[in-house]
């Protein structure tokens, strides 16, 4: 099982499992929904930049959306917001996600979540904002498998935080591995 990143994927492999989700489901946002395969392709460009944080709108942080694929089945999508602003520290946090219906109840949630939160380290998040609507008990417990607790609630959703440190890792290690990050960033930047 691997994520593969949206612009990396088989396009019309990545199209074909976005059209089995509808508009919303249990705050997934389908922002794809209804999308022609060439308006499709259009968003894979803009998800290109927008992983690179280049043409945000304003509002939007940088972010990268992986396909999670099981022996070249696309089962799930998996979106990593690269930071927070106010918006998303209060609401969506991190990680969004959705499994396609024929592929629920398989494990495949969690096992994406746990990968998705490996690409979380590697960035250097080491605490985890999510949120899950109260009514989807079954995204609560992929969270909880992964390490997440209850931060707070309000009246529809519940707010959780999994805390991504390495087990181990030192302050100057994390710190070492933050500014290296950034230092390869550029580099492949100033390459393309």
């Amino acid at each position: 099982m691997e994520l593969i990143r949206v612009q990396d994927s088989d396009y019309k492999k990545t199209y074909d499992l976005y059209m089995t989700f509808p508009e919303n489901e249990n705050g997934y946002m389908n922002n794809v929904y209804g999308y022609d395969y060439d308006k499709f392709l259009d968003w894979i460009e803009m998800k290109r930049n927008w992983s690179m944080g280049k043409e945000l709108p304003e509002g939007f942080v940088a972010d990268t959306t992986y396909v999670l694929s099981d022996e070249g089945n696309y089962v799930g999508v998996f979106n990593l917001r690269h930071y927070l602003n106010d918006f998303l520290r209060e609401g969506p946090g991190h990680i969004g996600y959705c499994i396609s219906k024929e592929y629920r109840g398989r494990g495949y949630a969690t096992k994406g979540l746990a990968l998705t939160l490996d690409k979380a380290r590697q960035r250097c998040i080491h605490e985890v904002y999510m949120s899950v609507n109260k009514d989807n008990p079954a995204s609560l417990r992929v969270q909880i498998k992964n390490g997440a607790y209850i931060h707070h609630e309000n009246e529809t959703e519940y707010f959780t935080r999994i805390n991504a440190i390495e087990d181990g890792a030192s302050r100057k290690e994390i710190v070492s591995k933050f500014y290296s990050q950034y230092e390869e960033e550029e580099e492949e930047n100033v390459a393309e």
